[in-house]
C-alpha cells in the first residue's frame, strides 16, 4: 500500500513538473519562424502615477536585447523621429498594423511596455510590466510576457541577538536610507534582464537558431531579487 502510494505521489510530482516547465521553442515559435534582426523600443505604456517610471523603463530595455544578439534602433534617435511625428505615444500604435514601423524605421519588430505598477513598498519597490514584440512583416505577436518583480532594498543584518537597541536601530535606518536613495532604474534593468533572458537569441548571438530547446520560465513572473 505504502509502494502504491508513494508511486502515485511520484507521477503526480513528473506530471506537475512536466506542465511547469517550458522551452524558449514552445513558447516562441513565432520568433524562430521570422528571425527578425533589428528592433524598435516604443516608449513605454504607463498606467501609473509615478511619472517617472517610464523614462527609467525607456532608457534601460535595450542592453539586454543587445546582449542577445539583437540590433537595436538608437532609442535617442528613434525617440527624435517619433516626438517629430507626434507618434510619441505608443498607445496609439499597441493595437494597430506594425508595418508603419517597417516603412519609417526598417525595423523588423517593435517592442511595446505596459508598466501596470511601480511602488514602493515596505523596503523595495513593486514593478509589474508587460513586455509585447510584434512583428512588423506579419503584424503577429512573437514574444509576450508579464513580469512581477519585487525589488528587495533591505540591507543584510547580522544576528541580533546581541544588538543592543542603538545598534538594531541603525540596521533599520541603513535600510531605510538604501531603498530612499536606491535609484529606481535598478528595479527597471533587473526587470528587463529577467524577462529577455528567456528571449530567442538573435542573428548576432552564437546561440542564434541553437537554443529551441533551452528552459524558458513562465510567461507571467513573480519573482524577488536584491
Amino acid at each position: 500500500m505504502k509502494k502504491t502510494i508513494f508511486l502515485t505521489a511520484a507521477a503526480a510530482m513528473l506530471l506537475l513538473a512536466s506542465c511547469a516547465s517550458y522551452t524558449r521553442g514552445e513558447l516562441y515559435p513565432k520568433f524562430y519562424e521570422e528571425t527578425p534582426v533589428s528592433l524598435l523600443v516604443m516608449p513605454p505604456i504607463n498606467n501609473t502615477t509615478n511619472v517617472e517610471a517610464k523614462d527609467h523603463l525607456y532608457t534601460s530595455i535595450s542592453q539586454p536585447l543587445v546582449e542577445a544578439g539583437y540590433y537595436v534602433i538608437s532609442p535617442h534617435l528613434a525617440l527624435e523621429m517619433l516626438k517629430a511625428e507626434s507618434a510619441y505615444d505608443a498607445e496609439l500604435f499597441v493595437d494597430r498594423d506594425a508595418a508603419i514601423f517597417a516603412r519609417v524605421f526598417g525595423a523588423d519588430a517593435v517592442i511595446f511596455s505596459v508598466i501596470d505598477e511601480w511602488r514602493k513598498v515596505g523596503v523595495g519597490i513593486q514593478t509589474k510590466i508587460r513586455y509585447i514584440v510584434k512583428s512588423t512583416k506579419t503584424n503577429q505577436v512573437l514574444f509576450d510576457r508579464t513580469c512581477n518583480l519585487f525589488l528587495n532594498l533591505e540591507t543584510e543584518v547580522s544576528d541580533s541577538k546581541n544588538k543592543s537597541l542603538f545598534e538594531t536601530l541603525l540596521d533599520v535606518t541603513a535600510t531605510l536610507v538604501n531603498t530612499a536613495l536606491t535609484d529606481h532604474i535598478v528595479a527597471a534593468r533587473k526587470c528587463n534582464r529577467y524577462i529577455f533572458s528567456d528571449i530567442p537569441r538573435g542573428k548576432y548571438s552564437p546561440d542564434f537558431m541553437n537554443d529551441q530547446e533551452k528552459a524558458a520560465s513562465e510567461p507571467n513572473a513573480h519573482v524577488t531579487v536584491k
